[in-house]
């Protein structure tokens, strides 16, 4: 490797003259795809500004493509030294620097429920009781009552029956003979107040039997409702008495798998079980069909509490299943999984936070906070490169230990964000942008820990390469390298850009006059 000595100025078409002219001409050229990916990729910055300073050419002799012997070793009459690199074709990606944040994916919240107090559902069953008893009370009356009504009517009807026959014919004219009128003495005078008495006694039978059927049908209301109230109520029933206390809590980091304890109550465990639907129930004989019976039914079986257990309805199995699940948690076997003993999440959790500290009263709200046990890089990606990232881009992670782990992208949000700072300044917008590590035990147990995530965007299995500062930008426009035959002729080979890898300082090009294997100038390092 040779270093240039001064620029010949009796040679303009020397390559130390053309690098030397070409700056004062245009002291800020350097290729504008590699320029407009600087902000984001500030490591090239550097080596942005030695190819703007040190070869960018200024076409400034009639025919710029003329060859011109140089030394093959490098260019001797350079202002600056160069050395040779081979052109080679190999697979060229190109990336997006991002930082990040590392930790665990997912958030949630778990909830003691608002349900309905043991005691309360105990005063909906005592109702109930009672308008049972109203019920079965109105109806005893209805009955009897009906009864009595009917006996008045067949009394009237015989009464009517004697009349008529004491007070037609000889009979009616006997008592007019005699002097006698309806209200006299007589057969047919007492036979008509038998019917008087008899339609009297009817109208208040029947006046009496009406009552008792409003009466009933009141009290089968009040049973409707009653009915109803505790059907709510058990739906509802929490397991929390009134004046329970949290008596275990778990740590922060703890990990919490399906069929533990996620805390307890007065003594009692609330068991983590897998599903994606909230517990909003209590699971009761004759609670109805649905999916999260189904989900509940799943766990029992996956925990082999029993078998044969698929479908949405609360079956005998169902119930014996959870006297299996409660005894083994040393619980009473009632059959049955009030509010809020179970909690349904996808899958384990990891707890981040805990609200209350034991002995507290529970009340409705939050206990814990947790999210998922998997490992996720979060990255507030700048809105302008949101169709540079697809789902499933491949990606290298930098952890803080500078150890490197694979990834890939597993979301890109489709709104951008701005944020707003202390000062009121608001930040471009961007989009968040999750990471699922391939191997996430390489990534540690660290959380919210800053990394660099490195996102392959592009990629060109077979490509034609050359380093970047290889390239010499053109006045005219475009972009050239020096390529030196093997006798040493030096020449200006015009080049289209291609694919940009920072990584490896490289970019992809392509001409009809270049080939692999050849050599092309660069400045020595």
């Amino acid at each position: 490797m040779s270093t240039a000595g001064p620029p010949s100025t009796s040679d303009p078409s020397s390559p130390g003259d053309r690098a030397t002219l070409a700056h004062a001409a245009h002291p800020g050229a350097a290729p504008r795809e590699w320029i407009a990916r600087r902000g984001r990729r500030g490591r090239w910055a550097a080596l942005a500004a030695i190819v703007a300073l040190a070869v960018v050419v200024v076409l400034l002799v009639t025919d710029p493509f003329a060859g011109s012997r140089k030394p093959a070793g490098g260019v001797a009459d350079n202002a600056t030294a160069t050395s040779l690199e081979t052109v080679t074709r190999r697979a060229l990606s190109s990336q997006t620097q991002v930082n990040g944040t590392l930790g665990y994916a997912g958030s949630a919240k778990i909830l003691v429920p608002t349900g309905t107090a043991p005691n309360a559902v105990q005063q909906a069953a005592q109702q109930l009781a009672s308008a049972q008893a109203m019920v079965h009370t109105a109806s005893k009356s209805l009955s009897s009552d009906s009864g009595t009504l009917a006996q008045a009517r067949a009394t009237l009807a015989a009464a009517r029956g004697k009349e008529a026959v004491d007070c037609a014919g000889e009979g009616a004219a006997e008592a007019v003979a005699s002097g006698s009128s309806a209200g006299g003495s007589g057969a047919c005078a007492s036979d008509k107040q038998a019917v008087s008495t008899g339609e009297q006694g009817l109208t208040g039978n029947e006046a009496k039997v009406a009552g008792d059927r409003t009466s009933l049908a009141s009290a089968e209301t009040s049973l409707a409702n009653a009915r109803s109230g505790l059907s709510t109520a058990r739906d509802s029933a929490s397991f929390a008495a009134q004046n329970a206390t949290f008596t275990s809590l778990p740590a922060v980091g703890q990990v919490i798998s399906r069929g533990q304890s996620l805390y307890q109550v007065s003594g009692q465990p609330v068991l983590l079980l897998y599903g994606p639907l909230v517990a909003s129930r209590a699971f009761v004989a004759g609670i109805s069909p649905g999916p999260d019976v189904a989900e509940l039914n799943a766990n029992l079986e996956s925990m082999g509490y029993g078998q044969g257990l698929a479908g949405d309805a609360f079956t005998a199995g169902t119930a014996a299943a959870i006297r299996a699940l409660q005894s083994a948690h040393g619980l009473s076997a009632t059959g049955e999984l009030l509010l809020g003993s179970v909690v349904f999440e996808p899958g384990p959790v990891r707890v981040t936070s805990v609200t209350p500290t034991v002995g507290m009263s529970v009340t409705p709200g939050p206990v814990l906070a947790a999210t998922t046990t998997a490992r996720q890089v979060t990255l507030a990606l700048d809105a302008s490169e949101q169709s540079d990232v697809h789902v499933g881009d491949p990606v290298i992670i930098t952890l803080p230990d500078n150890q490197t782990t694979p990834g890939r992208v597993s979301y890109v949000a489709s709104v951008a964000v701005a944020h707003t700072g202390s000062g009121g300044e608001e930040s471009a917008p961007t989009v968040e942008v999750n990471i699922t590590p391939s191997e996430p035990r390489a990534t540690g147990r660290l959380d919210q820990a800053p990394v660099q995530v490195s996102i392959t965007t592009a990629s060109v299995p077979s490509a034609l390469v050359v380093p970047v500062n290889a390239l010499l930008a053109l006045a005219g426009g475009g972009y050239a390298v020096e390529e030196v035959a093997p006798d040493g002729v030096h020449r200006l080979v015009p080049v289209t850009l291609g694919l940009f890898d920072d990584e490896a300082g490289l970019v992809q090009v392509s001409g009809s006059e270049l080939a692999a294997g050849q050599r092309v100038v660069v400045p020595s390092t």
